[in-house]
């Protein structure tokens, strides 16, 4: 009942001072929902200054260790009011809009960043949050070394001379598993990793049949390794209706990535990509 009285009080104090007051300290107190937009905050180095953020928001581990106001796309208002945010930076997906609104109108400042699926994207973004916590020089900085690791991982595909089909699998446990589609940002960093997707007729991620999974004749199967943990690590995932009969599954080729790490197009895709080109080319020599 008292936490409640504070977050109304609060909330109160804002719409006195109205959204203009909320503007001038929002480089202040922050609360970051989605953890492409935690991961940047902490590499701007304004880490500091984040009180609370998603059930996501697990890099780094100063990040995990924060105030959590619910997954950030089903956050509650409540929690992130609690905090006394000046400013609050949520991923697309965030929400719901009553939510957002429900800060909105208590005067804290938010702002939405367009959807992260390309790297031009997440170049963009990494501008608007450096200039939202005034560290542009920071955020540039950081671009620029974002864009050293996808130069690197061009070079590389220079000495390759396959275009391997790959399976990107998408599980929470044996009752939860789809595929990565067309028009995904698995199918993009497949792409930029001199891969094809082998999953095509469908958009998004969605189920697949074994018959599917068969046709598509995979080389490699990429799945996130929480997910891979989720039905029993690699021999969970080659036991799934159809893997076993695959190029990919007879072989054994199933590469783990950090889903944080690459699927959000955060400030580390880069990093991420360099090791996925040379997971799915092992013609390369070691050590490139």
């Amino acid at each position: 009942m008292l936490r409640r009285h504070v977050v109304s009080l609060f909330a109160s104090l804002l719409l006195a001072c109205g959204p203009a007051a909320a503007e001038r300290v929002e480089g202040g107190r922050i609360v970051s929902l989605g953890n492409p937009v935690t991961e940047t905050l902490f590499a701007l180095g304004v880490g500091e200054r984040v009180v609370g953020a998603d059930l996501s928001s697990m890099h780094p581990a100063e990040a995990a260790a924060l105030p959590r106001v619910g997954y950030y796309r089903q956050f509650a208002a409540e929690g992130v009011l609690s905090l006394a945010p000046q400013l609050v930076l949520a991923a697309a997906e965030a929400g719901p809009d009553v939510a957002l609104e429900r800060v909105r109108s208590a005067g804290v400042a938010i702002e939405v960043l367009p959807k992260q699926d390309s790297l031009a994207a997440a170049r963009q973004n990494i501008r608007t949050i450096a200039a939202k916590v005034e560290r542009v020089k920071e955020g540039e900085a950081l671009i620029s070394s974002l864009d050293a690791d996808v130069a690197r991982a061009e070079a590389l595909l220079v000495g390759t001379k396959q275009r391997p089909r790959v399976l990107f699998v998408y599980a929470r446990g044996p009752g939860t598993i789809q595929v990565a589609g067309t028009g995904t940002p698995a199918e993009e960093l497949l792409r930029l990793a001199g891969a094809v997707n082998a999953v095509e007729g469908f958009k998004d991620f969605k189920p697949i049949s074994a018959e599917a999974v068969v046709e598509g004749r995979p080389d490699f199967i990429v799945v996130p390794s929480r997910g891979l943990a989720s039905v029993g690590g690699t021999a969970g995932l080659l036991a799934l209706p159809g893997v076993a009969q695959t190029p990919a599954g007879a072989a054994g080729r199933v590469i783990a990535v950090d889903d944080l790490k690459l699927l959000g197009f955060g400030p580390r895709v880069g990093e991420a990509l360099v090791e996925l080109v040379q997971a799915l080319h092992p013609e390369l020599s070691p050590g490139t």
